[in-house]
C-alpha cells in the first residue's frame, strides 16, 4: 500500500522541498537509535546468566532492532542506486520485507516477556 502511494506520487509529478534540518535529524536519530539498540543488546547478553531466559529473549530482541536499522540503511542506498537507474523493481523486491526485523523483534519480546513469568 504504501508503494502503491509512492508510485502515486511519482506518477502525479509531484515535487516538495526537503526542510534544511532533515538530512542532519534523520541520520542523528538513525545513528543513536542504532547505538542505543547496540547497547541494549550487550547489556542484555552480559546480565543474561544473572537475570535467566528471558533477558536473552529481549537481547535478541534487540539484534534483530540493529539488523532493522542497517537495513534501512541498505534499502536507502539501494534507492538511490534504482532511482539512478529508473528501476524501482529491486527496491520494491526488497521493500517488501522491510519490516521482517520489527516482526522478528517483536516475537523475541513476546518470548522475553513470556519467560519473565516464569520465575527459575
Amino acid at each position: 500500500m504504501l508503494a502503491a502511494c509512492f508510485i502515486a506520487v511519482l506518477q502525479a509529478g509531484m515535487r516538495a522541498n526537503r526542510p534544511t534540518f532533515f538530512v542532519p535529524v534523520a541520520f542523528g536519530l538513525l545513528f543513536a537509535g542504532g547505538i542505543g539498540w547496540l547497547v541494549a543488546a550487550v547489556v542484555g547478553f552480559s546480565r543474561a546468566r544473572a537475570f535467566g531466559a528471558s533477558t536473552r529473549w529481549f537481547s535478541l530482541s534487540a539484534v534483530c532492532l540493529i539488523i532493522y536499522h542497517v537495513q534501512l540503511l541498505l534499502l536507502g542506498v539501494i534507492a538511490t542506486i534504482g532511482a539512478a537507474q529508473n528501476d524501482f523493481d529491486l527496491v520494491l523486491g526488497i521493500g517488501a520485507f522491510f519490516n521482517l526485523f520489527v516482526l522478528l523483534g517483536a516475537v523475541c519480546a513476546i518470548m522475553g516477556f513470556v519467560r519473565l513469568t516464569n520465575p527459575r
